[in-house]
């Protein structure tokens, strides 16, 4: 857990996994938030037939759904309880394919800030054996959003 960052809202991790929870999104591809700090969450992915590409692996694009929902959350984590958080930009490098029983998706802000925050994170598939291989990485940059009916926690 980053402890570098302190959060505005005490209650930012109750408010974080609410958000989370409402994200339909993340229920259809069945990702879960596991772990939730300042500046830094992680969310699980259990493979799933139905979120693979022709070849068996899970597809990039669920993948890359998956680290922009860590970046975001990560940057939520640092917010007032009344902002928002909406992806401005993000960058991603498919590294091996996504081949695995859970994949990890640990987000951590890198720069917090008042309008703009930058994140990142990574995707790490865990195998049978329990080892872990990093499959993905995404840079993201978040703004925050306050005062706009639709756009909160």
């Amino acid at each position: 857990m980053n402890t570098a960052f302190q959060p505005y809202d005490p209650q930012f991790e109750s408010r974080v996994r609410a958000s989370f929870a409402r994200q339909a999104a993340m229920a259809t591809i069945g990702a879960q938030m596991a772990e939730v700090g300042p500046g830094r969450v992680v969310v699980e992915l259990p493979f799933s037939s139905h979120i693979t590409q022709q070849h068996g692996f899970v597809h990039g694009g669920i993948v890359a759904a998956a680290l922009d929902s860590a970046c975001g959350y990560a940057a939520s984590t640092l917010m007032a309880a009344d902002a928002g958080v909406l992806t401005i930009e993000f960058k991603v490098n498919l590294m091996a394919p996504a081949q695995g029983r859970l994949f990890r998706m640990v987000g951590e802000v890198l720069k917090p800030g008042r309008t703009i925050s930058v994140t990142e994170a990574r995707a790490y598939a865990l195998g049978d054996d329990g080892r872990e291989k990093l499959v993905a990485s995404m840079n993201a940059t978040m703004m925050v959003i306050t005062g706009r009916d639709g756009i909160q926690h």
